[in-house]
């Protein structure tokens, strides 16, 4: 570790901080930091989220691979959001999150590939490094004493520093995706709402969109076919109970959309908050969708969720659902339980107008 005791001292004497996050490799270059002094000055927090269920915890959510660039573009917006929860007197634009996930060698002979991903978020940019090694190559020690390299020169250049690279033979790839004004003014909360279209939204399709389908485009024409008006497509890139967006997802899910299609990025995670954001709208949803904002798990109680539903009444706002497979079953409309304080302003398409069972999730898991 003496090779990083220059840089690190650097580091250390920079007015950065940083929330550190790491699982299933990575844990060398948390300690290559905390072992020279004024580790302090620098490290706000560290984690180490092993298991799978620590994992969960860490992201309030189960990935779909622990070992992914989404997974560690998450750990990395958690990482940063905690920053700012931890010193919220700094000026954000010294607070770092940062995470590593990798799978790497063991005692015994892994079935998948070897590789790894960094994630560097900052106010003002999204930098990520992904590296798939030469299976059998190298030791556990020799690929963790990569991923230390890596990691601290990703980390120096964020802190204003140069420090290279290590230089391997396979393949890297190194991305930086930088905010937008208006990103910043959406996460900085001088905004609840951005959009691309000067236009209030009328016509709103909440989702992730990751990816964007064609059973979205079918929803979405049947929308507007129905109701005469133009779909604005609304992604939520913060909320209180998730990770945020990074910057790279914000411009991988913006990127998808048409020059003629509308797309608004919110703060509003609950449908009561978008109600209460956009008046007199009319939601596209599909009816799984619907069935968690009945869900009483999802509140702190009955009359909790009830009058976070009488918001809709109070603000005008109607559904439109769409059938969804879950499980293994077709659900509609007919057979949810809607409250019946809002059951008129619910209307369904039936499964012989629309039936679409690909979801973004299978896409992804295909995909990888």
């Amino acid at each position: 570790m003496k090779k990083y005791l220059n840089i690190v001292k650097k580091i250390h004497s920079s007015p950065f901080k940083l929330t550190f996050v790491s699982s299933g490799g990575g844990t060398n270059a948390i300690s290559s930091l905390l072992k020279v002094p004024g580790a302090s000055n620098t490290i706000l927090e560290s984690y180490v989220p092993y298991s799978k269920e620590s994992m969960d915890l860490f992201l309030n959510k189960k990935p779909e691979y622990y070992c992914s660039l989404d997974t560690c573009l998450n750990m990395a917006a958690n990482a940063y959001k905690k920053s700012r929860e931890i010193d919220s007197k700094i000026n954000s634009k010294y607070l770092i999150g940062m995470a590593i996930t990798a799978n790497l060698a063991t005692t015994y002979e892994k079935k998948g590939e070897h590789k790894f991903f960094i994630v560097v978020q900052t106010h003002e940019s999204t930098k990520y490094l992904e590296c798939f090694l030469d299976k059998g190559k190298r030791t556990r020690e020799s690929e963790e004493e990569l991923i230390t390299g890596f990691a601290i020169s990703l980390l120096a250049v964020s802190c204003g520093f140069n420090f290279d690279l290590p230089e391997i033979e396979e393949e890297i790839k190194l991305e930086q995706i930088n905010a937008e004004k208006s990103w910043k003014k959406l996460f900085n909360n001088k905004v609840g709402y951005i959009s691309n279209n000067k236009n209030n939204p009328e016509l709103i399709f909440p989702g992730s969109f990751n990816p964007l389908h064609d059973g979205h485009i079918k929803m979405k024409e049947l929308a507007e076919k129905k109701t005469g008006m133009h779909t604005t497509f609304e992604i939520c890139a913060k909320n209180a109970d998730k990770p945020p967006l990074t910057f790279f997802e914000i411009k991988r899910t913006i990127d998808q959309f048409q020059n003629d299609e509308s797309w608004m990025l919110t703060s509003a995670g609950r449908f009561s908050e978008k109600a209460e954001m956009f008046p007199n709208s009319v939601f596209i949803i599909g009816a799984d969708t619907l069935m968690r904002v009945f869900d009483e798990k999802f509140y702190e109680s009955h009359k909790d969720m009830m009058n976070h539903i009488e918001r809709f009444n109070d603000h005008n706002i109607n559904f439109l659902v769409f059938g969804r497979k879950v499980g293994k079953k077709f659900i509609s409309l007919d057979q949810i339980k809607v409250p019946k304080i809002i059951t008129a302003r619910c209307t369904g398409f039936e499964e012989t107008s629309f039936r679409d069972d690909i979801s973004s999730t299978e896409l992804r898991l295909t995909k990888i």
